[in-house]
């Protein structure tokens, strides 16, 4: 199955492993207490379609760029600082003047609690009409970044971002077409968010928008849920509710998927249980091409769960990068993720090393 991948492009024909499209807000963390009892608050910065660039980046020493827009305040200075500081290119960071308020536009703010034992994970965003969500087609030449002058080898984005405005589907399509006419590979994360969409449509918005964008994508990432929100397809077993997970009825869904959209070289999802808090089963699954792989699911522990799927989706992104089979990017993904949900923020804090480590099975003897 690895002769799906041949024609991703050589390095030396781009300067970009990796591009993303994407938020990236400011995450605010009580660290082991809760939101509404905070007095301090550790900054990160994070956003679904960038934690999987600056995951190729930090853990994989790819070339990754991220395209997004701050408002240009201290706050998104901020952001900027923090983005530095994971290796992504900013270029491309759009400045959106402010206004001193915020009543035309703002910076995304996440607040996240970790949760632990009994206690879920928590998230509250505060993130209407931010930067990003106005940009339009034309603040960014595709064309000039996916030519030959530059070029990239992926590019990535999702539901997340197409759900922002009314105007982010149209950028996403934009891109996506230059991406494909410049010869990179395109992967898109359904990422349902229900809080996103509740206000400009609900899931039959949701539904109308990702189906006009997943005939241009290579590689899609979405859970059960995901597919079933965002997409419309429903899963012919199960309880519901999404906690216990049906993997035949999954693999009959995908397959109805990839006859719905045949352009779809592989579909890849992570499978969790989320038995408490910090208990976690963690493994994935991707079909394409007629074939099916798994990661059987294994109980993990977790400190904080939030980005645990970006850091698969960089894990398998790089896989097929580096010309492996779907099966060895599946366990790079799931290996990835397990570790970055052992460290606190959205984005990853493993190694390389750690993660092949993890591939083979290692254990957590202490590394002298």
């Amino acid at each position: 199955m690895a002769n799906l991948f041949d024609d991703v492009k050589p390095k030396s024909l781009a300067q970009f492993d990796i591009v993303s499209l994407g938020e990236v807000m400011l995450r605010l963390d009580p660290g082991e207490g809760r939101i509404h009892t905070a007095r301090t608050l550790n900054a990160w910065e994070g956003g679904g379609e960038y934690n999987v660039a600056r995951g190729l980046r930090r853990c994989f020493n790819q070339r990754a760029a991220i395209v997004t827009a701050l408002a240009d305040n201290p706050i998104g200075r901020l952001v900027e600082d923090l983005m530095l500081q994971g290796g992504v290119d900013t270029r491309y960071l759009v400045w959106k003047p402010y206004d001193g308020v915020g009543r035309r536009l703002r910076n995304g703010l996440n607040f996240v609690e970790r949760g632990f034992g009994p206690r879920a994970a928590l998230s509250c965003s505060d993130r209407g009409h931010t930067a990003i969500s106005q940009m339009s087609p034309g603040d960014i030449d595709w064309d000039a970044l996916f030519g030959p002058g530059i070029g990239a080898r992926w590019f990535h984005t999702g539901g997340i971002f197409a759900a922002l405005s009314d105007g982010t589907p149209e950028v996403a399509l934009r891109a996506m077409r230059a991406a494909k006419k410049g010869g990179a590979m395109v992967s898109y994360d359904l990422n349902y968010r229900a809080s996103l969409w509740k206000d400009v449509g609900g899931q039959a918005k949701a539904r109308e928008v990702n189906r006009a964008l997943v005939p241009y994508v290579d590689v899609l990432f979405g859970n059960e849920e995901d597919f079933s929100a965002a997409l419309g397809f429903e899963l012919e077993a199960g309880n519901g509710d999404f906690t216990e997970i049906d993997v035949e009825s999954f693999r009959r869904m995908v397959g109805r998927v990839q006859e719905t959209f045949p352009n779809l070289k592989l579909v890849a999802t992570t499978l969790r249980e989320a038995t408490s808090a910090s208990v976690n089963g963690w493994g994935a699954v991707c079909a394409g091409g007629g074939g099916f792989w798994q990661v059987p699911i294994r109980e993990i522990m977790i400190l904080d769960r939030v980005g645990g799927g970006d850091s698969f989706a960089s894990g398998f992104i790089y896989g097929l990068l580096e010309g492996k089979d779907p099966a060895w990017a599946l366990e790079c993904g799931v290996a990835h993720g397990a570790l970055a949900m052992t460290t606190p923020g959205d984005t990853t804090m493993a190694t390389l090393p750690e993660v092949l480590r993890a591939m083979k099975g290692g254990g957590a003897r202490i590394d002298r």
